[in-house]
């Protein structure tokens, strides 16, 4: 099994870093653990630390390489989005330009005038007038739309648009994304923050986080629903953000927004990934797909499946008795 990209681990080194505070200390409890509790340090074959040195070097390279490939790819993809941000501007540019000169040439016609006064270049005008006419109406029909899909564009490039699913974003504070036992809250925060500069509470049904030099906390508000407050933790990644790690009470149940008063996103549009699900053994799999297809027919108007099954046995049983009248029958 491949581990360089296991995130199952992650809550619970978060609540290590959290605790150690710092990256020399999380490695001395990792390698302290090894030195404790293993012959990690002795070798398999009584190398002595030598092979515990080429172990951790092995180990150390290769997430190196991972590191830069990784790096590699977000700057190819940086440099392709700006390339294709200035294709998409020299475009626009363009598109303005022709309609400049479509205005001058149309403002610049010429009236050519015969021997006897009349206009002798009229037919042509007048027969080119219908199509150019119909023509600028089906292009004022499509500007309405072309321009909200370029809105939408723009709008997700610049970050300014909520994401939709299984999370969403609160402007000028955070952004967020759940699994169905918890929630990771986002918190921008100034270069070189410490852990020390902030203050984070979290009760079972509140939540506030912000600097302690700062007149107004970030987040001060109750929760959407109540969490574990013995299982959540916060940490300081790379000293630029905030992330608080919010276990969930009720771990059947995907919430439409954080905190209360805060945009609300559509849960019957959230999808777990299929590894998630795959991880799941068979009995709790069905558990979750049956609460996600409940969840979208409640959002719908829609009977959820307990409410199918109880019609579909009422159903069968009107079938079984037609001498019965079932018109006042009501589904409890």
């Amino acid at each position: 099994m491949n581990f360089t990209n296991d995130e199952r681990f992650d809550g619970l080194y978060l609540n290590v870093a959290q605790t150690a505070r710092g990256i020399e200390p999380l490695l001395d409890t990792m390698f302290s653990f090894l030195r404790r509790k293993t012959d990690f340090f002795n070798g398999p074959h009584g190398q002595d630390t030598d092979a515990a040195i080429e172990k951790v070097n092995q180990v150390l390279m290769k997430h190196i390489e991972l590191h830069k490939a990784e790096q590699t790819k977000k700057k190819k993809q940086k440099e392709l989005e700006e390339e294709r941000k200035k294709q998409k501007a020299s475009v626009k540019k363009k598109e303005t330009g022709n309609n400049e000169c479509t205005t001058t040439s149309s403002k610049g016609d010429v009236i050519e005038m015969g021997d006897d006064g009349f206009d002798v270049s009229s037919p042509s005008i007048s027969a080119s007038v219908p199509s150019t006419d119909d023509h600028d109406m089906e292009s004022t029909e499509d500007i309405p739309q072309k321009q909200n899909d370029e809105d939408e564009k723009e709008q997700e490039e610049d970050g300014s648009l909520a994401p939709v699913g299984n999370g969403g974003a609160v402007e000028g504070k955070y952004v967020w994304t759940q699994t169905l036992s918890e929630l990771n809250v986002v918190i921008p925060l100034p270069q070189n923050t410490k852990g020390r500069d902030l203050t984070v509470i979290m009760k079972k049904d509140h939540l506030k986080a912000g600097l302690r030099n700062s007149s107004e906390p970030i987040v001060d508000a109750p929760l959407t629903h109540s969490i574990i407050c013995d299982d959540s933790f916060w940490t300081v990644e790379d000293g630029n953000r905030l992330v608080i790690n919010l276990q969930k009470l009720n771990q059947m149940q995907w919430w439409d927004s954080v905190c209360k008063g805060d945009p609300k996103i559509d849960v019957t549009k959230v999808q777990p990934e299929n590894s998630k699900l795959d991880d799941l053994d068979g009995e709790t799999r069905q558990t979750v797909e049956k609460m996600m297809f409940d969840q979208r027919q409640k959002a719908l108007g829609l009977p959820t499946s307990d409410d199918q099954k109880k019609m579909e046995a009422l159903e069968r049983f009107k079938k079984a008795h037609p001498e019965l009248d079932f018109s006042n029958a009501k589904m409890s």
